[in-house]
C-alpha cells in the first residue's frame, strides 16, 4: 500500500495558527497532526508516501525527512502553482495500480488497511470515505405550496448529511481525468466521474472523524487528543505482547 498526503495549502481558514507553520504542522497535543496520519499510515502497513507540499514546504519536507523515523518511505511533490486538491496527482510519478490518498489534517480511527483492501477488491476506480455529519438548522422552516399555503412546519429541525471525510482510494485511472498543470479538485473530480459513467463507491465509517479546519474544530482535536492517542496511534510500544 502507498499513499499520498494532501499538505500544500495555506491553511487559511485556521489563522492565527497557520500564520508562520504550515497548517500539517500544527500541533495536536505531543505530536503534529500530519505526523499522526504518518504513524498511522505506517501502522497501516503502508510502505511509501508522497506528500505534496507547496506553502512553506521546506518546513514539512524538514520536520519528517526520509520518513525513516517512522519506518517507511517518504518523498515529495512540490507544486510551482496550487493545483487544489486533486490536480497535484498528475505531477507524481511512478504511482501504483491503487493507492490512499489522504488530507494532511484528518484525525479519525478509521481501519486504513481495511479500507484500501475493500477498495481494491471492488475493482472501483475511486472509493470515499464518508460520515454522517448531523446539521442543525436555528430557525422555524416552512414549506409552502405554489399557492403560499403552508404544508409543513419543523422547529429548528436537525438534518443528515454524508460528508467526506478527506480519505481516499483512487484507482490510476483516476488521471485521465485530471488535467496537466491546471487546478483540479475533488469536487470536479466527483462530477467528472459521475458524468463518465465511471465506478465510484462510498464506504461509511462510523468511528472518530475530525478535520482540523477551522479554529473550533483544531481547539476540539486538541481537547480529545489524549483521550483518542489509543484509538488513533494504538496502544504504546511498551503494552504490545
Amino acid at each position: 500500500m502507498e499513499a499520498v498526503i494532501l499538505a500544500g495549502g495555506k491553511g487559511t481558514r485556521l489563522a492565527p495558527y497557520t500564520t508562520v507553520i504550515p497548517k500539517p504542522l500544527v500541533p495536536v497535543g505531543d505530536m503534529a497532526v500530519m505526523e499522526i496520519v504518518v504513524n498511522q499510515l505506517a501502522r497501516a502497513g503502508c510502505t511509501r508516501v508522497t506528500v505534496a507540499v507547496s506553502h512553506l514546504a521546506q518546513l514539512i519536507q524538514a520536520y519528517f525527512g526520509d520518513g525513516s523515523k517512522w519506518g517507511l518511505a517518504i518523498d515529495y511533490s512540490v507544486e510551482d502553482q496550487p493545483l487544489s486538491t486533486i490536480g497535484p496527482l498528475r505531477l507524481i510519478d511512478n504511482l501504483p495500480e491503487n493507492f490512499l490518498v489522504m488530507n494532511g489534517d484528518v484525525l479519525t480511527d478509521l481501519d486504513l488497511a481495511g479500507f484500501f483492501a475493500a477498495h481494491v477488491s471492488s475493482k472501483a476506480q475511486a472509493t470515499i470515505a464518508t460520515y454522517r455529519r448531523d446539521v442543525k438548522v436555528d430557525f422555524g422552516v416552512l414549506e409552502s405550496a405554489r399557492d403560499g399555503r403552508l404544508t409543513r412546519f419543523a422547529e429548528k429541525p436537525i438534518e443528515h448529511f454524508h460528508v467526506s471525510m478527506g480519505v481516499y482510494a483512487f484507482s490510476r485511472a483516476i488521471l485521465e481525468l485530471v488535467p496537466s498543470g491546471k487546478p483540479y479538485g475533488f469536487d470536479q473530480l466527483m462530477l467528472d466521474m459521475i458524468a463518465a459513467g465511471r465506478d465510484v463507491r462510498c464506504r461509511r465509517h462510523d468511528g472518530y472523524w475530525l478535520d482540523i479546519g477551522r479554529p473550533d474544530d483544531y481547539q476540539a482535536a486538541c481537547e480529545q487528543f489524549e483521550k483518542m492517542r489509543g484509538a488513533l496511534l494504538g496502544p504504546p510500544k511498551s503494552a504490545k505482547g
